[in-house]
């Protein structure tokens, strides 16, 4: 009897946050395309996460400088954007090329512990060519807050050290020329079903030609250095 009752304790805790797609859009919407987790479940948790969530969209569907953004949902976001573009038209009739932003995110990882979400953005204003951006989201499941790189790590210098080595061979492997000893982490750095992942965003650490450099430490290499060991 004891035993049934610590599984259902345990069944509850895993139940106690959960994800679901939406797709957000509003009215008189041609440009634009939201689709990204909603996380369900204990509400101040969810509504935690899910601001940050939406925080990330609205700043990638803004138009000008970071601090300027004065948009409070993803709808109002979609709507600035449309009205960017139409002001942008009017300004410019000759312009043929519409504007388009497709937003999409999913879930990579969740434990008990830690939830891990991959946000990409693609945004096109117009120019030669439009932006790509994938951010990487940690959150705590028991608060809802979003976890520093620094913190994902008891050891931060044992993970770079063979996170050195696993960059050295990607480079290698998609004959890219960069230097090895100048290594650092990325901004962008999250746990997968196989281990953790570390994806560098074009221009982060080379030209635009390079593109997007991603890849994945097993878990069996790192453990020892993790904080949130939870696989």
């Amino acid at each position: 009897m004891v035993c049934l009752f610590f599984i259902f304790i345990a069944c509850k805790d895993e139940l106690k946050l959960s994800f679901s797609e939406i797709k957000i859009s509003t009215s008189n919407n041609d440009l634009v395309e939201v689709n990204i987790p909603s996380a369900e479940g204990n509400k101040n948790i969810a509504d935690q996460i899910n601001s940050i969530i939406a925080k990330n969209v609205i700043a990638s569907l803004h138009i000008g400088e970071p601090d300027s953004i004065t948009s409070k949902s993803i709808e109002e976001s979609i709507t600035s954007f449309n009205k960017e573009f139409q002001t942008f038209k009017t300004d410019a009739p000759e312009t043929v090329m519409p504007w388009e932003a497709q937003i999409d995110g999913e879930v990579m990882f969740q434990s008990l512990e830690i939830v891990s979400i991959a946000i990409t953005s693609y945004v096109n204003t117009g120019g030669a060519h439009g932006i790509l951006n994938i951010a990487f989201l940690n959150f705590e499941t028991d608060t809802g807050n979003l976890i520093p790189n620094d913190r994902l790590f008891k050891d931060i210098e044992g993970f770079k050290k063979v996170a050195r080595t696993y960059f050295g061979k990607t480079i290698n492997d998609e004959d890219v020329v960069l230097n090895v000893d100048t290594f650092k982490l990325p901004a962008n750095i999250a746990y997968n079903e196989e281990g953790i992942v570390l994806l560098y965003n074009t221009y982060e650490i080379a030209p635009y030609s390079t593109g997007i450099i991603e890849f994945t430490i097993p878990v069996k290499d790192v453990s020892s250095f993790l904080h949130f060991n939870s696989f």
